[in-house]
Order: structure tokens, then C-alpha cells, then sequence
């Protein structure tokens, strides 16, 4: 045990190096929004907060060892036997996290043979009766079919929420439970086909911010495959906006946007159009064409004042009005328009105190326009509360954002460029 271990406390929580710094704030008489204070104030930065503190104190994250040098300044401690403990708590929840996936896997392997072996109460589930439609050969019944097109929506939610890391399995295992029920979808097949192909498109997505493009790739043509199979061109746009993103040539993305842009024309397609036009006006702006940026971004603004994000396809969740904003900041921080900086501000403000679903990412898109568009206090400022945010939630997408923001920072900004190389670790 470390030597300046204050004496034990009665306490709820279970892991000792939370249980520490808990007792290490208490003793230096410090509330937990002090304690931020106190390690801001050591960092020169403004980048652990209130909430933090007692995420840590929960045992809810481990600092990082950056940070971990900071809280041993405030409270006078030694930074290697802090570091000690904090290296025993990592390894006690990745110990935690081996066994609770190996109960899941058990519990999964009971259920699957319990369906199979036609077993009442698993095949009372959507589940279950999948598994002993497929062991029997017959049709999947409409409850089952919605089950899963329901579960394919459902991700691209969890999207706003989760690592690509976390979301990778879901994903693939999901894929995998439609492939298998598609020989007997019949009537069910065209829905069944839509949701295999979203599906598709979001493990691409996942694969690409993961580094691994040529498997996204692959991804991106079975979801066109999809779309050519069920007839439903706006499932095409997904992968091919999706693409967008990917390492080509900026003339062949705006190839790819302009033939997204035709397979979403019509109703019900608004979020969707908004998005792909959003993206023609980055990628026309990272050309240098400002005229035909600003037209793309114009159209984009036209089609989401008749976009419900909600009730439209699964997949446009995520463009919520703060996405919007993200996307019209990225053409002004590349065009370097004048109207960055008032624009930010009201992103900004739109987000508030309490970050909503996918703000993370909005941040780092904030951050990289001001930083491009030579707001460079302002980006600083909003790159911290990226950083800060990123370190708490995590989702797909934070690793690429924190390798530009990354790029763009001034020399002398080392503290923080080192919690971005953090997400992207």
C-alpha cells in the first residue's frame, strides 16, 4: 500500500484507487469543484471539471497520467506511487470487463441453444423464435423481421454514444443475425434487405474510424449491393457519403455526393438530402471553390428547414440542427468567412452546459473550423472543451476529429496536444 495512504473511510465504493482520491481531496479540505480548481490551476488549463472529479471518485474513469501528474501536485503526493495505484485500478477493470464479457458470451451461447432446442421461454422471445425458425426451415414471422430491423435503428442511435471500438461487435453481430434470417424472410425480404444494408454501412463507418479502410470499403459496396437489391436508392447515398469521408481524391468525392444527392431526391429524404449537400459544400470548400461551396450549404440549410431528424430514416439521427451547425462552420472555417466567429459563438451557445447526444463530435468539428479559419483563440478555448468532453464520452468519430484538431494547434500548445494524441491512442 502507498505511504501516504490517508486512513480508511465507510464508503460504497469498491475500487481502492477511487476510494483514494476521494480521501485525498478530503484531506486537503477541498469541495470536488476545488479540486478541479486545484488541478486547472497546476495544468494551466481549464480541463478537468466538477463532474469529472467525481466520475474519478466513482470509480466511473481513471484519470489519465497526465492528469494523474497534476492531482499529485495539488495534493502533494508522489507522482509514481500515484501512478502505481492508478495502473492497478486499470488492470482491475479490465479484469472486470474479461469476466462480464465471458458471462454475456454464456448467457448468449444458453439462449441460442435453448431456442434451437425449441425451449418455451426462449422462443417466447423475437429471439428466440428466430433461432427455432431458422433450425426448422420456416419463414420468419413479422415480429422476428421487426425485431431486427427495429435492432438496426437502434444502433445507429448508439452511435452518438459509443466508441467505434464498443459499437464494432454490436454491429458485426447484428450483420450477421440478418444475413442468417434473409434466406427466410420472405415476405419480409425488401425490409429485411434495407435494414442488412444500413446495418452494412454503419459497420463501414465504424471500420473506417478504426483505421481498417479496405474492410469499410468492402462494407460500403455490400450496403450498394443492398440498395440495388431492395430498390431503395437512398440507401445508396449512405454508403456513398459515407465513402466521402474516406482518403480520395476531393474531385471523386464530390463525384460520389453529387450521385448521394440524386438517390435521396424526393419526400421523406429531407434530413438526408440536407446532410449530403452539407458534405458537397466541405469538400468543395477544402477545393477552394467558395462559390460552390456556398450554394451546396445553402441547399442543405433549404432542405433541413423540412427535415424532421427524428421520424425519418434511422440513419440521419445524427444530423441534429448542432450537426448542422458543425457543417456550416466547416465551410466558413475553410473559406475563412467572416462570419465564423459570431457563428461559433451561437454553436456554442446552442450546445449549453449539459452536452447533448453527438456534441462531442460537434465540438471537435467547432475546433477544427475556428483553427482553419484563424480564430485561433477561439478554437484553443473550444478545443479544450473537446478534449474534455471526448475524455468523458466517447463515440465514433472522436479519434479522426482529435487527429486534426491535433495538426492544426500552434507549437506551444503541447499540454493539450497531448490529450488529443490520448484519443487517438
Amino acid at each position: 500500500m502507498m505511504g501516504f495512504r490517508p486512513r480508511t473511510e465507510v464508503t460504497l465504493m469498491e475500487d481502492p484507487f477511487a476510494l483514494l482520491l476521494l480521501q485525498l481531496r478530503k484531506k486537503s479540505g477541498r469541495t470536488q469543484e476545488q479540486q478541479a480548481d486545484a488541478v486547472n490551476a497546476v495544468s494551466g488549463r481549464v480541463t478537468v471539471t466538477r463532474r469529472e472529479i467525481s466520475r474519478y471518485e466513482h470509480g466511473e474513469t481513471i484519470p489519465t497520467n497526465h492528469t494523474l501528474g497534476y492531482i499529485a501536485v495539488a495534493c502533494g503526493v508522489p507522482y509514481e506511487e500515484l501512478l502505481r495505484e492508478a495502473k492497478g485500478a486499470r488492470t482491475r477493470r479490465a479484469q472486470a470487463r474479461r469476466r462480464r464479457e465471458h458471462e454475456e458470451d454464456m448467457k448468449r451461447r444458453m439462449l441460442l441453444e435453448g431456442a434451437v432446442a425449441g425451449v418455451t421461454a426462449a422462443a417466447a422471445e423475437p429471439w428466440g423464435r428466430l433461432a427455432t425458425a431458422l433450425r426448422r426451415g420456416t419463414r420468419v414471422d413479422e415480429i422476428s423481421a421487426n425485431a431486427l430491423i427495429e435492432r438496426a435503428a437502434d444502433l445507429h442511435v448508439q452511435e452518438l454514444d459509443l466508441s467505434a471500438r464498443l459499437l464494432q461487435h454490436k454491429v458485426e453481430s447484428h450483420l450477421d443475425a440478418i444475413t442468417a434470417a434473409l434466406p427466410h424472410a420472405g415476405e419480409h425480404e425488401r425490409a429485411l434487405t434495407i435494414a442488412a444494408g444500413e446495418t452494412a454501412a454503419l459497420a463501414g463507418w465504424v471500420a473506417w474510424d478504426l483505421g481498417e479502410h479496405t474492410r469499410a470499403n468492402s462494407y460500403y459496396k455490400v450496403t450498394a449491393e443492398c440498395a440495388a437489391s431492395a430498390g431503395h436508392p437512398p440507401l445508396r447515398a449512405l454508403a456513398l457519403t459515407y465513402a466521402s469521408y474516406g482518403d480520395r481524391p476531393s474531385q471523386r468525392k464530390l463525384g460520389l455526393l453529387r450521385q448521394a444527392a440524386q438517390d435521396v431526391r424526393g419526400r421523406g429524404n429531407a434530413t438526408a438530402t440536407a446532410w449530403v449537400h452539407g458534405r458537397y459544400a466541405e469538400e468543395a470548400a477544402l477545393l477552394g471553390d467558395s462559390s460552390e461551396a456556398l450554394k451546396a450549404l445553402e441547399r442543405a440549410r433549404f432542405a433541413y428547414d423540412f427535415a424532421d431528424h427524428t421520424r425519418e430514416q434511422p440513419w440521419v439521427r445524427f444530423v441534429t440542427p448542432y450537426r448542422m451547425d458543425s457543417l456550416t462552420l466547416s465551410v466558413y472555417g475553410q473559406l475563412r468567412r467572416s462570419e465564423l466567429s459570431t457563428t461559433a459563438d451561437d454553436a456554442v451557445a446552442r450546445l449549453g452546459s449539459s452536452l447533448p447526444d453527438g456534441g462531442v463530435v460537434v465540438l471537435g468539428d467547432l475546433a477544427v473550423a475556428l483553427l482553419r479559419g484563424g480564430s485561433l483563440d477561439q478554437g484553443l478555448d473550444v478545443s479544450r472543451k473537446f478534449v474534455a468532453a471526448a475524455l468523458v464520452k466517447p463515440n465514433t468519430m472522436g479519434k479522426e476529429r482529435a487527429r486534426v484538431v491535433a495538426s492544426l494547434l500552434p507549437m506551444g500548445e503541447r499540454d493539450l496536444a497531448y490529450h488529443l494524441c490520448q484519443l487517438t491512442a
